[in-house]
């Protein structure tokens, strides 16, 4: 059943039309990721949903009494607001629960001042104030930015388990596999909807173009001959006649399958001499906080290393080290003299708002060195989708992913030979990920990224360092699932030899067969639990009987539908202690007789 529809939307910015008349209807239950890249809508699509902004027409309709919440991609927050006043409001009932996701996400200090917490940990609060809302359908963008592994598995289990409506953006792929059931493309201002997962939409999505390519090769086959036909000439005007020259018109009007642009990245890296850049006896404290302690390490010619960890352990001071943004506390980075660094970092610098686009590229460089040859800035923004009237906006009018992209453009423009990329898949849309992977898979030179995105380390480093939140670092050979199954292999035998241990200590009381018994507590349990079901089932009916007698009273009706559902959630957990319980008193007797 639809709780939620968006009807025949429409929204235009400027010149530029973001939703054409589409319509989409979301059913209970949806969990539906919003793919597109950016600048096509997908945000402002979840503004609309939220009712943060408007549509110019069109219209969503919501079942009654339906409560949204939403996570915006760079949320506001009060002046002077700390941890605690933000995200606390004195409600015993859901405070809890803001606790324990903060706690989860890592924000411990609740007087901390919110405009002195990073972008990513101001986040972080905003998304554990969220998730601790009564709602019925989630609205989050890019909610995996800026959290480690850890937390974005947890982050997943919530999300999986959650039982209402979700609806996000992100750019996380393994993250959309494991959460979403429905895929929801926006191209070119238009709704394109898939039952199905990441990996299950990219086969959908292939079979749809290969249907519109084919559809456009009949169309052109059969164009051919009416135009043959029409050259011909007509014989008499008949109604027969007349109908097929309007055919002939119908087909001459009709489009091609548009295909959506993809970024194209190419240039030309400064060749690289023997030496690269060695690391000796490096170490790096924040006060009593050791981040990296004794590091040595020499990178090789077209290495790609992946460098990950909790947040906070090291990891961006390890390659701002790198960049020489920052010097070490001790020990020494050399770097060849051939090498030229291009360092991307996780927040965009500043940017002067008034500046146009193209000036933005130009004062970076007039022209690209590619292996086509040289090409202007003009055009190798236009390879990044930024079209010719695009070029001349203000940086003011690119959205936060567009913004991110031509800082990425002017990263790689550079000429550099060693890339450092600091989270490079924040706010960038999954078409433009997967260009960039695969530019980094045949750039000939050193590539060094701090990320999360799973999915992106698995298509691009071949060795991975892992911080162990002591200031040392563990070498993985691999992309980040070959690390996770290394990690398996060496965590196992140490479970192992600490179970072998344990049995080992135990005298030979100790390893005898236990006598099978109740406790004391399941004894008396087990004496009562048939009696606390059928109480349970005779109260659940009662409210049945209540509900129907309170069918025109929306608000009673409502608190009996919690109570019901309250009550029949545990009937479920004392029938399912009632099968334990009957089959170890079946044990219990066997193992006497």
């Amino acid at each position: 059943m639809n709780i939620l529809n968006i009807e025949h939307i429409h929204k235009v910015f400027g010149d530029k039309v973001i939703f054409d008349d589409v319509s989409f209807g979301i059913h209970d239950g949806d969990k539906i990721g919003i793919i597109g890249i950016n600048g096509t809508g997908k945000s402002t699509l979840l503004k609309i949903i939220g009712g943060v902004e408007e549509p110019d027409a069109g219209q969503i309709v919501k079942q009654n009494g339906l409560k949204i919440a939403y996570l915006d991609q760079s949320p506001e927050f009060p002046k002077g607001a700390t941890v605690a006043s933000y995200a606390l409001d004195g409600n015993d009932e859901t405070d809890w629960i803001v606790q324990s996701n903060l706690t989860k996400l890592g924000i411990m200090d609740y007087n901390a001042h919110m405009d002195e917490l990073s972008g990513g940990q101001r986040r972080k609060v905003a998304l554990a104030k969220v998730l601790a809302d009564d709602f019925d359908v989630l609205l989050l963008d890019e909610p995996t930015n800026h959290l480690d592994e850890e937390m974005i598995l947890w982050l997943e289990d919530y999300l999986r388990s959650y039982k209402g409506v979700l609806l996000m953006v992100t750019h996380d792929r393994y993250f959309l596999d494991r959460v979403s059931n429905r895929i929801l493309e926006i191209s070119r201002g238009k709704l394109y909807g898939y039952d199905a997962n990441y990996s299950e939409f990219l086969e959908l999505k292939a079979e749809r173009e290969e249907m519109e390519l084919a559809s456009e090769r009949k169309r052109q086959s059969v164009l051919r001959m009416e135009l043959e036909w029409a050259k011909r000439g007509c014989r008499a005007r008949t109604t027969k006649q007349k109908a097929r020259l309007e055919r002939l018109e119908a087909l001459k009007n009709g489009k091609a399958p548009l295909q959506d642009a993809a970024v194209e990245m190419d240039s030309i890296e400064t060749r690289m001499g023997k030496k690269t850049i060695e690391l000796h006896h490096v170490s790096k404290c924040y006060g009593d906080t050791v981040l990296i302690d004794d590091f040595d390490y020499i990178v090789l010619k077209n290495q790609r290393l992946g460098i990950i960890g909790a947040n906070g352990c090291g990891k961006s001071t390890l390659i701002k080290m790198i960049a020489g943004q920052i010097k070490p506390d001790a020990g020494e980075i050399e770097i060849g003299e051939t090498i030229k660094i291009g360092y991307l970092a996780q927040e965009e610098p500043d940017m002067d708002r008034d500046l146009r686009v193209i000036d933005y590229i130009k004062d970076i460089a007039e022209y690209v060195q590619t292996k086509e040859g040289k090409i202007s800035a003009s055009q190798m923004l236009e390879r990044f989708l930024f079209t010719p009237d695009m070029q001349y906006t203000p940086i003011s009018k690119l959205s936060g992913g567009e913004k991110r992209r031509l800082y990425l453009l002017s990263v790689l423009i550079s000429g550099a030979n060693v890339l450092i990329l600091d989270e490079p898949s924040n706010n960038v849309d999954i078409p433009t990920l997967t260009i960039l992977e695969d530019y980094l898979n045949s750039f000939s030179g050193i590539v060094i990224t701090v990320s999360h995105d799973r999915y992106f380390l698995d298509n691009v480093v071949d060795r991975i360092f892992e911080f162990d939140g002591k200031g040392h670092l563990q070498q993985y050979e691999g992309g980040y699932t070959d690390y996770v199954e290394a990690k398996q292999r060496f965590e196992q035998p140490k479970i192992e030899e600490t179970v072998k241990k344990k049995t080992e200590n135990k005298d030979w009381k100790q390893n005898r067969p236990a006598k099978l018994k109740f406790t004391f507590k399941e004894q008396k349990e087990f004496e009562t639990i048939d009696d606390d079901i059928a109480a349970l089932e005779e109260k659940i009916a009662q409210l049945d009987a209540d509900m129907l007698a309170n069918a025109t009273n929306s608000m009673k009706l409502s608190e009996l539908s919690v109570e019901k559902e309250k009550s029949e959630a545990l009937l479920e957990e004392k029938m399912d202690r009632w099968v334990y319980l009957n089959d170890l008193a079946e044990r219990i007797e066997a193992s006497e007789n």
